[in-house]
């Protein structure tokens, strides 16, 4: 009987350590970021004022995927992916840019946001798709830098 005390004890004083074990969920970002690492994009936790007519409200803070842009690069734009394939920029106009366009139409669904500046091109990105997608966000990000 005291056995079954001891031991009861034991999964008790233990239990809560489980709650420090990642889930399935947090393990596969971790895996994705770590790829992402690999082919050379950086990624950080960025909080962002997202637009009202957004389909879906995006998490905040939301992953941010980015790279560097060459110096001497001085265009600069914003999308919103409002449902899947329709980029629209601030203005809820549809991107006139056919090359960008052709572009953005490669992004997974979950990718909610597109920015460039003279410094740095971004997207900011849900990692809800598979990790197959980080191979067109890495596309997309060395293509337009």
């Amino acid at each position: 009987m005291t056995g079954w005390i001891v031991l009861g004890l034991l999964v008790l004083a233990l239990s809560p350590l489980v709650w420090l074990v990642p889930s399935r969920r947090q393990r596969g970002q971790m895996d994705v970021r770590l790829q992402a690492r690999r082919l050379g994009l950086a990624m950080q936790l960025a909080r962002e004022e997202w637009p009202y007519w957004l389909g879906k409200t995006p998490p905040n803070p939301c992953p941010q995927y980015h790279r560097p842009r060459p110096r001497g690069r001085q265009d600069s734009w914003c999308y919103w992916q409002r449902e899947p394939g329709q980029w629209l920029n601030k203005w809820q106009e549809p991107c006139t840019d056919v090359a960008l366009a052709a572009q953005l139409a490669t992004l997974p669904a979950d990718v909610y946001k597109a920015e460039a500046t003279p410094q740095m091109i971004a997207l900011f990105w849900g990692e809800r798709a598979q990790p197959e997608a980080l191979p067109a966000i890495a596309d997309f990000l060395k293509a337009c830098a």
